[in-house]
């Protein structure tokens, strides 16, 4: 997911260098999204919910630089990210239709503090994305999964309710389903706010306070929420939250602009 702005306290180091990082995979998500699998040797590490800054340098020297969330899970020997193609955008819709494997770029990271899970069997993991907000999300439920695969009780339940305009713009689709499928302490919910599937018997509307009580845990077990997507649904969602009643220190969230891109 390419960040426009992070709202939000970051904590990294004073200095991060680039990196010469490679494409060594890239795979269709929908129409419009693509994930790139990415080799950086030296990668010291991130963790769910970090981000990185990714440079693309044209021949004649110009350079352009965005921010994208890291999807991968920790201690994967790959780093992904996802990018959604902006018809207004100058870097993703090279990274999306262009770039291909074996191709180079310069990455730095991992950056951010503030956005970030850490396994808490105590603390059940609520997550809330829209579109491309998914992408850190996933690397939590990735995170989560591999963690639980050693030490099931290390981990806590998770609920997503994932926000998408249609069926086919569902990002990470088949594999959300699969890890749904096989754990009993993960739950999987949908809204479509444009074109649901045919068939479809679950939301289809925007967040609202009803479908977050049916989805969602009381506030007295205790979640922390991670909110990730456009602007106003994450500020609809925040607040939404707050009047049920969960504390706004448990209420983490990023947001994005209207179009997602920012300037070098």
């Amino acid at each position: 997911m390419e960040r426009a702005t992070l709202l939000g306290r970051l904590a990294q180091p004073a200095r991060l260098d680039w990196r010469a990082a490679r494409v060594v995979a890239a795979r269709q998500e929908t129409p419009r999204v693509r994930t790139l699998v990415l080799e950086v040797p030296d990668w010291p590490g991130h963790s769910a919910g970090q981000h990185l800054d990714l440079r693309l340098t044209a021949e004649d020297g110009y350079q352009a630089q965005r921010s994208f969330s890291i999807a991968s899970a920790p201690g994967e020997p790959h780093i992904e990210v996802t990018v959604e193609r902006l018809s207004d955008g100058e870097v993703s819709p090279y990274l999306t239709d262009v770039i291909e494997e074996g191709d180079l770029l310069d990455v730095r990271g991992p950056i951010g503090g503030y956005f970030v899970w850490n396994p808490q069997p105590s603390r059940p993991l609520a997550l809330i994305g829209g579109g491309c907000g998914i992408a850190p999300l996933m690397c939590m439920l990735r995170h989560r999964a591999s963690v639980a695969a050693d030490a099931p009780s290390a981990v806590p339940p998770a609920r997503l309710l994932y926000s998408a305009r249609s069926a086919d713009e569902r990002i990470y689709r088949a594999e959300l389903d699969g890890l749904a499928e096989s754990d009993k302490d993960l739950r999987i919910n949908y809204t479509f706010t444009r074109s649901p599937p045919v068939g479809w018997s679950g939301y289809r509307r925007r967040l609202d306070r009803e479908m977050l009580e049916e989805v969602f845990w009381p506030t007295a077990a205790e979640p922390i929420f991670y909110v990730c997507g456009p602007t106003l649904m994450v500020e609809t969602g925040a607040t939404l939250l707050a009047e049920l009643g969960y504390p706004p220190t448990d209420i983490l969230t990023e947001r994005f602009g209207p179009t997602g891109e920012s300037g070098p």
